[in-house]
């Protein structure tokens, strides 16, 4: 006989749906778990040198300006290495004594991968020091420093295109004309009023220019020095693999797989 006649059958029904229930539920947590592995796997070991909200259209404001010296290229070179690498998208202005815009909002990050050569030293010959590359600006473009024509050229980029997240990250040494100090102020504080976050990558700046951009920032938005954190240490841009989530998956489908080994099974029919 593989099961009991009982005359009061119908009375289990509930205890039934109930394990029915519980079965689905647990099918649907493995289901989501595997769904979030996957999502995750998509961009593994994502993550950028600073921190950005989620899925933003973020501009990046590079300064090329002649107080940017070949001491600190290294650290534009790694900065621009591990936006590359984080398969989001970027917009990127660039600027001296005025900017322009080189490449578009909504840009693939893959796309800022051939400036890296430029900030990064190559030895011609044994023998000789490293040397970095001639770069496009060096010449015509290199020159004073006007902080504000970046910030408000990526700031009218911003509000022009309408983005819903937009983000600007400036990475330059802080050191800007005194003659900029004011209208730096003035744009800082539009971005705070368009509520548009702004992240500053600082190459090497001097405690009195870091201390000035971190008051006009505030406490919410530290200025991050490239090159001087461990890649280790570096804020992610993308959630991490959720191991926990999937080990409580699993632990879960294991108690409920031993309970089904270990506990008999009740069956039943109505009498007849």
């Amino acid at each position: 006989m593989s099961s009991i006649p009982l005359a009061d059958a119908r009375d289990f029904a509930p205890f039934a749906r109930r394990t029915l229930l519980v079965r689905v539920v647990l099918v649907a947590l493995i289901v989501a778990a595997l769904a979030a592995g996957i999502a995750a796997a998509r961009n593994p070991n994502s993550q950028t040198i600073v921190a950005l909200p989620s899925h933003a259209d973020t501009i990046v404001v590079l300064d090329l300006s002649a107080s940017i010296g070949s001491d600190t290229y290294s650290r534009i070179g790694a900065t621009l290495s591990s936006l590359a690498r984080s398969h989001d998208r970027f917009g990127l202005v660039v600027f001296s004594g005025q900017a322009y815009e080189a490449l578009p909002p909504g840009t693939p990050a893959a796309d800022l991968a051939p400036l890296v050569r430029f900030f990064v030293p190559k030895q011609s010959a044994p023998g000789f020091a490293a040397t970095y590359p001639q770069n496009p600006w060096s010449n015509t473009f290199s020159a004073g420093t006007q902080i504000s024509t970046g910030l408000e050229l990526a700031h009218t980029i911003a509000t022009r295109t309408g983005s819903r997240r937009p983000a600007v990250v400036l990475i330059s040494d802080l050191d800007d004309d005194p003659a900029d100090v004011v209208r730096v102020s003035s744009i800082v504080l539009a971005y705070r009023r368009d509520h548009i976050p702004l992240r500053i990558v600082g190459l090497n700046p001097s405690t009195q220019d870091a201390s000035f951009f971190q008051q006009l920032l505030g406490p919410s938005s530290p200025i991050v020095q490239a090159g001087a954190a461990a890649p280790s240490t570096q804020p992610r841009n993308r959630t991490p693999f959720p191991w926990v989530f999937v080990v409580l998956v699993v632990a879960g489908a294991a108690a409920l797989a031993a309970r089904e080994l270990w506990t008999a099974r009740l069956e039943w029919e109505p009498a007849r």
